[in-house]
């Protein structure tokens, strides 16, 4: 009975998430920011802009400056345990300045962020190559099939590099 119960929840945690995807990436896009402005704050780098669209049409959610270094950054999120092994990352973002893509790993009950994922290159430089998998759309059409989204590439998990905190995510963003 217990298992049941367990497995109930769990079932339903993963419903919360999908239902309130929305929320929860605004949520997570605030705790990540608050996290990156408190570091830059504690290392004396104050010299920072972010920038947020009203629309996901560049293949960024938003825009970092700092000293003089653009990063146009999009995030991508699941929770600790997931079975999540791939994003899709728009192939417009490779055309952005400093453009990236920060991972985030966090806690399905708190929404703490406990791990991110890094694909970018060094400052100042373009986002690495993505590979050529065209993505899917993750909801099936009117006909039950996921159609191809042929301005997005399916990357891998394992493409990311784990950064140990947010002071190292910092420094890959705009340097040490």
């Amino acid at each position: 009975m217990t298992m049941h119960l367990t497995e109930s929840l769990d079932e339903a945690k993963t419903a919360w998430h999908s239902q309130d995807s929305s929320l929860r990436e605004q949520a997570l896009g605030h705790l990540f920011l608050g996290e990156l402005l408190a570091a830059m704050w504690r290392s004396d780098r104050r010299d920072i802009e972010v920038l947020k669209g009203e629309v996901d049409r560049g293949g960024y959610d938003l825009v970092l400056e700092s000293n003089g270094l653009v990063r146009h950054v999009q995030l991508k999120s699941s929770f600790i345990g997931s079975k999540v092994r791939h994003v899709s990352v728009g192939t417009k973002l490779m055309a952005k300045p400093g453009g990236c893509v920060i991972w985030l790993e966090f806690d399905a009950d708190s929404l703490k962020l406990e791990r991110y994922l890094w694909l970018g290159g060094d400052p100042g430089q373009a986002l690495p190559d993505i590979g050529s998998r065209v993505a899917r759309h993750s909801k099936s059409n009117s006909a039950g099939q996921k159609t191809e989204r042929p301005m997005h590439r399916q990357v891998a998990k394992s493409k990311f590099q784990a950064v140990a905190s947010i002071n190292q995510l910092k420094d890959r963003l705009f340097g040490g």
